[in-house]
């Protein structure tokens, strides 16, 4: 069955519906996938906020961009930094108008926050769950939108290219071209056919690729997988942010956040001994960058053998706490433990990549016609290392590029008609989803044993070894199975660690977050 848009959005994070809502102004046909439904994306998750300058009496843009260029260890490209910086204010308005609210004063000013490596208080935030505050309000224009079509339940398999025409493409082929994607249909079991003039990946991160995450778990690298076996550009891999302060609770994947916000607030950092600890990694201490307390938790954890550190926040108004993090609270008192008298557990989770599929400023990839935002991207923001609530900003800022850029050109675009379905012949479902099952957690496992805070050439070629085993079994388990969700997972996971990996051993420094113990930084 073959569906025709003039646009095709996989995925429906905050990249994908401010995409989606502003190429639908042009009176365009949207069709927008998502794996799950329009409720369960990464920005559903974010805790802390967004990260704009807003009050100008004590913030200016060169502050924001030298905070996010010390963040990124200097990795970060200044030109897509500026335009980020520079545009969001704009973006801000954009999601006010869509009706996302965020928290206010009495006087009706933003009520900011400060979180690690900003100067500044320039966090917009909705209290302590602000993505579910501005997936929310973005649901519900996309769903009063008559020009966007939703279709959730649907799994994007492949995005088409001229190899699926019978041409050789390989990674010197210029001029690769998308021409929509093949898409399976969860309910009917079918891989359906969605061609478009212009395709947008926002599939978000990577998170579930490891077994400790702060992600959903239908964080498992599709998009960035998709463009790299159509041979398109991905770069960056390396830099995966470990999240310092996951709720440690054994048992929980994914595991729950303790936004970074809490430690702006005034939270501290303890070993099990109570003692506080940051001094003798950073003159920040607590507000130190967030690869630079993740590595500090874990080399506390390491010295003393245990398996997390404590945040403590009961020196802070009871009242106050429970006001600003009220869903952190109640989380934590369904355990047992009430933060404003008990100090809270916490280890470090894969949260954010800061890599992806490389993209222009437009926000166009190397393939024509496909576009990325959102975390499946890389922007050049990041560089070695997300600054704090810089992510939620550049996804509608790069939102806002790509559905300006794609306007322009889209009516030199035609449908291609000749493009053939999915040919599942001669195929069957697999036999044993335990198969399956186990080579995720597999992948999970060598993941994090390898390739996680810290890391050596011995570990990541080890890693390396055994994911080409699962790669060389997966393969063949594809190419005799009708397609699956949890089968297509279960590749772009291992293509996405791949990538990880690979990219990590080729750079010969630490730098960022990655820190590999062959090149330590020179001052260690």
């Amino acid at each position: 069955m073959k569906h025709i848009y003039d646009y095709l959005v996989i995925g429906g994070g905050i990249a994908g519906m401010s995409f989606a809502l502003k190429v639908a102004r042009t009176g365009a046909s949207v069709a927008l996938i998502c794996k799950t439904t329009l409720d369960e994306a990464n920005t559903y998750y974010a805790q802390g906020g967004v990260a704009s300058v807003t009050n100008l009496e004590v913030d200016n843009f060169d502050k924001h961009i030298e905070d996010t260029m010390i963040a990124g260890d200097w990795l970060s490209d200044r030109e897509a930094v500026t335009k980020v910086v520079t545009e969001a204010p704009a973006q801000i308005q954009e999601l006010l108008s869509w009706g996302v609210n965020f928290d206010r004063k009495e006087d009706g000013t933003f009520d900011l926050h400060r979180e690690g490596g900003h100067s500044e208080f320039r966090i917009l935030h909705h209290a302590d769950n602000t993505g579910a505050e501005i997936q929310r309000g973005l649901v519900e224009a996309i769903r009063s939108n008559p020009n966007i079509e939703v279709f959730e339940h649907h799994f994007a398999v492949e995005i088409i290219t001229q190899h699926h025409l019978g041409r050789i493409v390989t990674r010197r082929t210029p001029d690769i071209t998308c021409y929509g994607a093949y898409v399976l249909d969860e309910k009917s079991g079918r891989v359906e056919t969605f061609l478009s003039k212009i395709t947008l990946m926002a599939t978000g991160g990577v998170g579930a690729v490891y077994t400790t995450t702060t992600n959903p778990l239908i964080a498992t690298g599709d998009g960035i997988a998709m463009v790299y076996r159509a041979k398109g550009t991905v770069k960056d891999m390396e830099f995966i942010q470990f999240h310092p302060t996951a709720l440690y609770h054994p048992g929980d994947r994914p595991s729950f956040l303790i936004t970074e916000a809490m430690r702006g607030y005034g939270a501290v950092l303890r070993n099990l001994d109570g003692e506080e600890f940051m001094q003798k990694y950073d003159p920040r201490l607590s507000l130190a960058p967030r690869d630079i307390v993740a590595r500090a938790i874990d080399s506390e954890m390491k010295l003393h053998g245990t398996d997390h550190v404590y945040l403590d926040v009961t020196a802070k108004d009871p009242e106050e706490t429970k006001k600003h993090f009220p869903n952190i609270y109640e989380k934590c008192l369904s355990l047992g433990i009430d933060i404003t008298k008990d100090m809270i557990p916490v280890a470090p989770a894969a949260h954010y990549l800061c890599g992806g599929i490389a993209v222009n400023l437009n926000g166009e990839s190397s393939i024509n016609r496909l576009y990325a935002v959102g975390e499946c991207s890389c922007t050049g923001l990041h560089g070695g290392n997300r600054l704090a609530s810089n992510s939620l900003i550049e996804a509608v800022v790069y939102a806002d590029a790509a559905a300006r850029h794609a306007s322009e050109v889209i009516s030199g675009y035609e449908i291609r008609n000749d493009v053939p379905e999915w040919n599942d012949e001669g195929t069957a479902h697999p036999e044993e989803m335990v198969l399956i099952t186990q080579s995720v957690k597999e992948v999970n496992q060598i993941m994090g044993y390898y390739v996680g805070i810290v890391r050596s050439d011995l570990r990541l070629t080890r890693a390396w070894n055994r994911l080409d085993i699962l790669y060389e079994e997966t393969e063949k388990l594809f190419k005799v199975s009708k397609p699956s969700r949890e089968l297509c997972e279960l590749r772009n996971i291992i293509n996405v660690g791949y990538l990880i990996m690979r990219m990590a051993l080729e750079r010969k420094e630490s730098r960022g977050l990655h820190y590999t113990v062959d090149y330590p930084h020179p001052e260690n």
